[in-house]
């Protein structure tokens, strides 16, 4: 397998998890056009993550997993460049929906600005209690450029996310969880501890039914209900034409662990 050329972030696979840590901790680990086009080069390359289960995504340090976007970088923006890095911002937002694995932040500290847009982006977001979400573009005389005024709402609902979009609202780690915002909230020391665990039930199921379930899910927030039932009844229904069903049920009925395959 080739390794990816890159200098703002680091990549390391064990099995059928890997792990990309944006490396850039002197600017508490900023984005910029070059994290987000390397970001887009490793969920583009289908050697690299061929037969995944998860992906997480993290920042370098104990300080930020991403404070936000660069902005020295955006200072100098023309209108024109600041509309090709926003896209490029929600390209790669949507390329971690729509990765047929499932994508996981892993928050420890800032995840402010792009930062909170990158997580909200990822099917899940765990967090430690330290961990400190917002979106302050406003404060800078901008707006959220990757997501942030669409995502944010789905996951707290308009009341807060207005409040964190509109007033700088910040919550940490433990709120964000009350809120709806985080998966699973942890100490600092059990933060890992917490993932792995995440990652272990993950590796437990069938690999094609939580791609396909996920697939479900995200659909659920952009379609009508009707619409969403049907697509779930047909996946459902195709479920019992490959082996991971007779494997799964096999090994409920004869009380053993299923074995899953790739």
């Amino acid at each position: 397998m080739t390794q990816p050329q890159l200098e703002t972030l680091l990549w390391s696979r064990e099995g059928n998890i890997a792990t990309v840590t944006i490396n850039r901790p002197k600017v508490l680990n900023a984005l910029n056009a070059q994290v987000l086009r390397e970001l887009n080069v490793i969920l583009d390359n289908r050697e690299l993550t061929a037969g995944l289960r998860a992906l997480v995504l993290t920042g370098a340090g104990d300080k930020a997993f991403v404070a936000g976007a660069d902005i020295a970088a955006m200072r100098e923006m023309t209108t024109q460049e600041a509309l090709q890095f926003g896209r490029l911002g929600q390209d790669t937002t949507r390329r971690l929906e729509s990765a047929p694995y499932l994508t996981i932040a892993r928050v420890q500290g800032f995840a402010l600005g792009g930062g909170c847009e990158l997580a909200m982006a990822c099917d899940i977001i765990v967090a430690s209690e330290k961990a400190l979400f917002g979106q302050p573009e406003v404060d800078l005389g901008l707006i959220p450029g990757f997501g942030g005024t669409q995502r944010l709402a789905r996951r707290v609902g308009l009341p807060l996310a207005m409040e964190i979009l509109c007033a700088g609202r910040k919550l940490n780690g433990r709120e964000a969880w009350q809120l709806g915002l985080v998966s699973t909230v942890a100490t600092t020391e059990e933060l890992d501890a917490a993932l792995a665990q995440i990652l272990k039930n993950i590796g437990r199921a069938a690999p094609q039914p939580v791609a396909e379930t996920k697939k479900l899910a995200r659909a659920s927030l952009e379609i009508p209900l009707e619409h969403g039932l049907a697509a779930e009844v047909t996946a459902f229904a195709s479920c019992f034409t490959g082996q991971e069903a007779k494997e799964g049920l096999s090994a409920f009925l004869e009380k053993r662990k299923a074995n899953f395959s790739n």
